[in-house]
């Protein structure tokens, strides 16, 4: 009987002793961490604690009132067959109503979306968590990173999001999606991240965070949260071969969303840097083919000519490591970083060459071929070749059409020169952007191009 009691006394104390390092080094470490912008790199690295033992409801709280639903009104013609049996070419105008969501990022009313989410839009109306409603002015866009800036004059101050780096961002960390699928106003769901540097061969961003959170048509442009409330991605897209949810789903990195937004405010489009090299990223098959053993990594084929990395003597067959302090295993990672920074920036690049490892430092140039999208157009600079061949000095070329009511015209339109835009001369992509950034979006668009053939036109879009 006394044996048994010291044996109980024992693992008391042992019960006790094991609480109070728990108390100790684990709570404290949990509870300690102050909210700021950009969250700590220890943030996420807890371990042995499952989502029962964590707290979502501050982290919801906070991020339902700085999440809105955005309603984008537009209007398309549409025909039946006794329009084309007597010749009619008026056909009926048909309005349509999509639904997406918005994160507020300013307590003065500015609030990021999807470019999906807003495109065409005639009208573009917001509701707050509070069911206060507001029209909304589009700021500006970048279709191939699908972020468009939207402004709203609200009453008072508002409640908005804080950015959190999200290249500290954790594979196994809890985040929240908040949006408003299927039109449920202020929904929250639950996942970790599932992957990050998400490479989907889409057009533009090819550096995804991926998450398991459940994401449904009318989350879009919603947030992707951490468990502090802090803003690390906006949700996109969902991979799923119904439409609905499948158990994945993709955001826009914070960080790249925040230079997206800060560019459109400073320069009203956006400024895109250029490392100047191309390649594609190690695998075992291809680290056999080119004979190397090294299987991680970004294999440079090319270096562009008279851009920063030739100016900084990488050559083919330089193998890309890390960027500043951002380790490169695959072209999504690479992209990724580069998407955050802007011409003229200093990057550090750490590669191998003969199996050395050096570091040199690379200031990344303009992209010669600057893109922006106008209402469905996809526009570019005019090269020499364009000018010359044109027998112009200025214009934008429209190199691809999306826009659904322009579609029957495609042919004739790519390949066609901009001269202006409601009587603004469109010198490049940047003056055709600050002259559609202010252009009334419900009213028709006048645009005077020349065709390929050398005829001048103007139209209304």
């Amino acid at each position: 009987m006394k044996r048994l009691s010291s044996l109980f006394l024992v693992s008391l104390l042992s019960g006790a002793t094991t609480l109070g390092a728990y108390k100790l080094f684990i709570e404290k470490d949990v509870n300690g961490n102050s909210i700021v912008t950009q969250a700590p790199s220890s943030f996420g690295r807890t371990v042995g604690m499952g989502a029962e033992n964590i707290d979502f409801t501050s982290a919801a709280e906070n991020a339902v009132h700085t999440v809105v639903h955005v309603k984008n009104v537009s209007t398309r013609t549409v025909y039946n067959i006794m329009d084309f049996i007597y010749g009619s070419r008026g056909g009926q105008q048909q309005e349509q109503i999509g639904t997406g969501s918005g994160v507020i990022i300013s307590e003065d009313g500015y609030i990021v979306t999807n470019n999906h989410v807003i495109k065409d839009a005639s009208e573009l109306e917001v509701t707050l968590n509070n069911n206060k409603v507001y029209k909304a002015k589009l700021i500006g866009t970048d279709s191939k990173m699908d972020i468009a800036l939207l402004k709203i004059d609200a009453d008072g101050k508002l409640p908005y999001s804080t950015f959190a780096d999200s290249d500290q961002v954790k594979v196994g960390e809890w985040v929240l999606a908040v949006g408003n699928p299927y039109n449920l106003n202020s929904t929250v769901t639950a996942g970790i991240v599932s992957a990050k540097a998400r490479n989907l061969d889409t057009k533009g961003i090819q550096s995804f965070i991926q998450t398991d959170a459940a994401v449904n048509p009318g989350n879009s442009g919603g947030a992707l949260v951490n468990t502090r409330g802090e803003l690390i991605g906006i949700n996109t897209m969902i991979s799923s071969p119904t439409g609905s949810y499948a158990g994945y789903s993709f955001a826009v990195p914070s960080n790249i969303t925040r230079k997206i937004i800060e560019d459109i405010m400073e320069f009203g489009n956006v400024q895109r840097g250029i490392l100047g090299v191309e390649g594609s990223e190690l695998t075992g098959n291809y680290s056999k083919e080119l004979g190397i053993n090294d299987t991680e990594g970004f294999y440079i084929n090319k270096v562009n000519k008279n851009s920063g990395a030739e100016k900084a003597g990488l050559k083919k067959g330089d193998i890309i490591k890390k960027l500043d302090n951002q380790k490169i295993s695959s072209y999504a990672e690479l992209s990724g970083f580069i998407n955050t920074k802007r011409p003229n920036d200093k990057v550090n690049v750490t590669y191998e060459r003969d199996g050395q490892t050096k570091v040199v430092p690379v200031i990344l140039v303009k992209n010669d071929i600057i893109q922006t999208d106008f209402k469905g157009l996809e526009l570019e600079n005019l090269s020499d070749a364009d000018k010359k061949n044109f027998r112009i000095d200025y214009g934008v070329k429209i190199k691809e059409v999306s826009n659904q009511r322009l579609l029957p015209y495609k042919d004739e339109l790519e390949g066609s020169i901009i001269l202006d835009i409601n009587g603004v001369k469109a010198s490049d992509v940047e003056t055709v952007s600050r002259a559609t950034n202010n252009a009334n979006e419900s009213q028709g668009t006048s645009v005077k191009l020349m065709t390929k053939n050398g005829q001048v036109m103007r139209i209304i879009i």
